[in-house]
């Protein structure tokens, strides 16, 4: 084994745990806005963070949380609006370049959150009594990229993920 392929091996993302950090779903028209025609405006809005979490035995650990808000609009009225602050706990272990880094925690994590973040999403908007909201998949690592690419335009700091929060 060469010795770039032994330092690929050695490294890891390590799922320690995934749970649901915030959430709330509101319906202020309710009960009326059930008797109305169901056409909606839904306005889907995602953001992440990122926050140390320690290090133990060589291994970085990261909250990551990928927040989704789901509004949906009847003309002027909030029909239903939804929130997630999903997060997961995460070890990186042997990765220490700083641009790989910053693209496994803002780009390959909050891919790994976005389906329980869905779920989350979906099942809440349904036990409100709306039809379900099936939300697209999001390409996290083409976000983190734009965003990163915007952060140098504005002169960020290298490698660095937007989002990411000193511990």
């Amino acid at each position: 084994m060469t010795e770039a392929a032994t330092q690929t091996a050695l490294k890891q993302v390590l799922l320690q745990k995934i749970y649901v950090k915030d959430a709330s779903i509101e319906v202020p028209q309710a009960p009326t806005v059930f008797s109305r025609p169901w056409k909606p405006n839904v306005d889907v809005q995602v953001a992440t963070a990122i926050n140390g979490a320690g290090t133990s035995a060589g291994i970085e650990n990261y909250q990551v949380v990928l927040t989704v808000t789901v509004t949906a609009k009847l003309e002027q009225d909030v029909a239903f609006l939804a929130e997630v602050q999903q997060a997961g706990l995460f070890a990186l272990k042997g990765i220490t370049d700083a641009n790989e880094k910053g693209a496994v925690l803002g780009g390959y994590c909050p891919g790994v959150l976005f389906p329980f973040a869905r779920e989350f999403i979906a099942s809440s908007v349904g036990h409100a009594g709306f039809p379900p909201v099936l939300l697209q998949p999001i390409n996290f690592e083409a976000l983190y990229q734009q965003s990163l690419q915007q952060a140098r335009a504005q002169g960020g700091a290298e490698g660095v993920p937007p989002g990411m929060r000193a511990n």
